[in-house]
Order: structure tokens, then C-alpha cells, then sequence
């Protein structure tokens, strides 16, 4: 059953409040994948007029956060919601934190495209362009689970981030082993950033799996 819908099944003001909420919580996850893919448009296909896109959207995506942690916030203090609905809520104010923090490291590896453009091609951007995407799967099948509530996405996504990591781990060896630098570090450093920040984006994605198995199980993992 859907999130919003499985929300309204006992139809009190209460759980019709936390689906409003899981509503913008949605909406908010599309705006964060929106700005996830625009950033791999400006790194790997040049199109750095993508980069003011992802800054405007950032923008909402923080009127959404703020928004959605004072809605929570407001019915745990109004309403005293127990048991799931408790978990829920609680579950929710932690997992738009996670957005939050894909959302700025889409502003970021945007502003990192910018630099990179006034530099040559880098060899390793095509195994860069590999993770991205394949965090960028991450994120979305987080938000199918959320939208879902399905109880195994912390298992099933943490699989998948054993790959960025190895990723990672491969393309930091290779930044940090290469010998032949001429003229100015700086596009090494600003892939190093690149890369860490895709990293990280990809564990976020993963918490935001792992907090819907909790919302659905009561079970942290």
C-alpha cells in the first residue's frame, strides 16, 4: 500500500496530518533526485547552465526541510502521537535531513563542474560518471521504498552501496597514486571532493532505506 494512503487507513486528524507531511516528504525527495541528476549533467555532460537550476532548487528543497521538521515538531508537541505514529514522525524529521545534506552536495559537485570545465578531461571521469549514476539509483529506489514502506530497502539498498564505496575506494587510489601531475593540482583536489561527495550522498541514500525499514518494522539496523 502506498505511504500516504497506508497513512489514512484509520482516517483520525492525527493520521491525516502525518500524510500531509509523507506528501511533502515525497515531494521534497523528487526535488533532491531532480538536483542529484542536474549535477551529473553539469560534471560529466558539460551543461553547466544546470548549475543554476540546482541552486534555485536548493532553495525549495530548504523551505521543504524546514517546513517538514516544524510540521513534525508541531503535531509531537499538539497531538502526543504514540507507538507508529510516534516512529513515524521521528522517523521522517531524521530522513529529510538526509535530503537536506543530497541536496547541498548537488550545489556543491555543481560548483565543482564550473572549476573543472577550465580544465582538461580527467581519464577516471567516466568510472566518476559510473558512481554517480549509480547512486543516483540509490536515491531513487530509496524514495520508491519510502513511497512503498518497503520493510527490506535497508537491506536491499546496503547492498548497493557496497559498490559506490569500492568505487570510491578504486578512484581515491588512483587520485592519490598519480605521479605525473603538470601545472596546478586543482582539478585532483576538486575530484577528490567530487568523489567524496558522491560517496557520501550515496550513504545518505542509504540511511533514508534503512529509516523506512524502521518506519515499517520498529527495528533499527
Amino acid at each position: 500500500m502506498a505511504l500516504s494512503n497506508q497513512l489514512m487507513v484509520e482516517g483520525s486528524r492525527l493520521q491525516r496530518h502525518t500524510s500531509e507531511v509523507a506528501q511533502d516528504v515525497l515531494r521534497m525527495g523528487a526535488l533532491v533526485e531532480e538536483s542529484f541528476r542536474y549535477s551529473h549533467q553539469a560534471l560529466f555532460e558539460g551543461d553547466l547552465e544546470t548549475v543554476a537550476l540546482i541552486t534555485n532548487q536548493d532553495i525549495e528543497i530548504d523551505r521543504y526541510y524546514r517546513h517538514i521538521e516544524m510540521r513534525c515538531a508541531t503535531i509531537l508537541t499538539l497531538q502526543a502521537p504514540v507507538a507508529q505514529d510516534l516512529r513515524i514522525l521521528s522517523a521522517f524529521m531524521q530522513l529529510v535531513r538526509d535530503l537536506e545534506r543530497i541536496g547541498d552536495y548537488a550545489k556543491d559537485l555543481g560548483q565543482i563542474a564550473i572549476k573543472l570545465a577550465l580544465y582538461p578531461s580527467h581519464s577516471c571521469m567516466p568510472e566518476l560518471a559510473a558512481m554517480s549514476k549509480h547512486a543516483q539509483v540509490m536515491l531513487a529506489k530509496a524514495m520508491v521504498a519510502l513511497s512503498e514502506l518497503d520493510s527490506q530497502a535497508g537491506e536491499k539498498i546496503k547492498l548497493l552501496d557496497d559498490t559506490v564505496d569500492n568505487a570510491y575506494d578504486k578512484l581515491y587510489h588512483t587520485l592519490a597514486q598519480q605521479r605525473d601531475i603538470r601545472g596546478v593540482v586543482e582539478p585532483i583536489i576538486l575530484l577528490a571532493l567530487a568523489i567524496r561527495h558522491i560517496e557520501r550522498m550515496a550513504d545518505h541514500a542509504t540511511n533514508i532505506a534503512q529509516r523506512v525499514s524502521y518506519i515499517v518494522t520498529g527495528e533499527r539496523k
